[in-house]
């Protein structure tokens, strides 16, 4: 058997034994890319269960189900044998509730959230002429807490929500993100521009360089240090006072008071961004990223630490 007919048959085997299959980079604990979050933001919404595969813990696997599904990105998502699509597929059929149909979950009733827009921003809206036919107000927030205003026409599943005279659409996921949500307006070098103040948004992740961990690790400060890589990577360099994020190790975090210091690691500080991220929005308030990754930590620190 060929090398490609064993990864089709694998794929194959994860797509039949699970009715709901996400490949991803990262794990559901621990999403390591923005569109891998954001569908498991939307699937955890309506599933307590379903199953995940990692593709970068699998290279063959990464590569082949792009040639499997025809599809060039990653995530992928498959209900019930059927491929559904990549992030954007997967995020207008939950606004359109065509998702939640094929997952046999019923379509939660939605109350359009709280916003407040000041009489300062209001202003400035109606002067672009935001409310027009075609050039309606929009807000978009991602599961990073990333927010966008835009004019445009009105999309299939969005909510209205009216404040301060102007009508504001926004998408099923963003609106369950907005609650308290303020606009208002602030003066720039480029001129006025916009300032949204969200309540709901997570602390944000702190940037903490080689140096600064090597002291707290010196210091002996209380910290949980967690390496996001993969096993492979792991037997090519560590830093021994990590612990492998697997998901048993990221489910056991939940658990934890919401002040413990966490710090993430990978190789160059990408993924364990993601990760790092993750748990921000769980509310986790003291979340660190190792910038630069175990290669800085071996370049400024210990160069006893394989470069790879």
């Amino acid at each position: 058997m060929s090398q490609t007919e064993h990864t089709r048959e694998r794929i194959a085997s994860l797509i039949e034994k699970n009715r709901v299959m996400l490949f991803m980079k990262g794990n559901r604990r621990a999403p390591q890319c923005g569109f891998s979050a954001r569908v498991i933001g939307m699937l955890d919404s309506m599933l307590p269960e379903y199953e995940t595969f990692d593709v970068l813990s699998d290279p063959e696997i990464r590569e082949g189900i792009k040639t499997y599904s025809s599809w060039p990105t990653i995530p992928q998502l498959y209900v019930a044998g059927e491929f559904i699509g990549g992030c954007d597929i997967v995020t207008e059929l939950y606004e359109s509730g065509e998702l939640q149909e094929k997952l046999g979950v019923p379509v939660k009733a939605l109350k359009p959230p709280t916003i407040r827009l000041t009489d300062a921003a209001a202003e400035a809206l109606r002067q672009t002429g935001a409310g027009a036919k075609g050039k309606e107000l929009h807000l978009t927030i991602d599961a990073q807490f990333q927010n966008q205003l835009y004019l445009g026409p009105r999309q299939p599943g969005e909510l209205v929500v009216e404040a301060n005279g102007i009508g504001v659409l926004i998408d099923r996921s963003s609106a369950e993100r907005a609650e308290g949500l303020t606009i208002d307006v602030v003066e720039t070098k480029e001129g006025p521009g916009f300032r949204i103040e969200n309540p709901n948004a997570p602390h944000q992740v702190k940037q903490l360089s080689p140096a600064e961990l090597r002291r707290k690790l010196d210091d002996q400060e209380p910290l949980y240090l967690f390496d996001v890589r993969t096993q492979e990577e792991r037997a090519q360099a560590r830093l021994e006072q990590a612990r492998l994020l697997t998901p048993e190790v990221a489910a056991e975090i939940q658990g934890w008071d919401k002040d413990a210091v966490l710090v993430f690691h990978c190789h160059h500080g990408g993924r364990s961004q993601k990760a790092a991220e993750h748990f921000s929005s769980l509310g986790f308030r003291n979340v660190y990223n190792l910038a630069g990754g175990i290669d800085a930590w071996s370049r400024e620190v210990d160069p006893n630490v394989p470069r790879y």
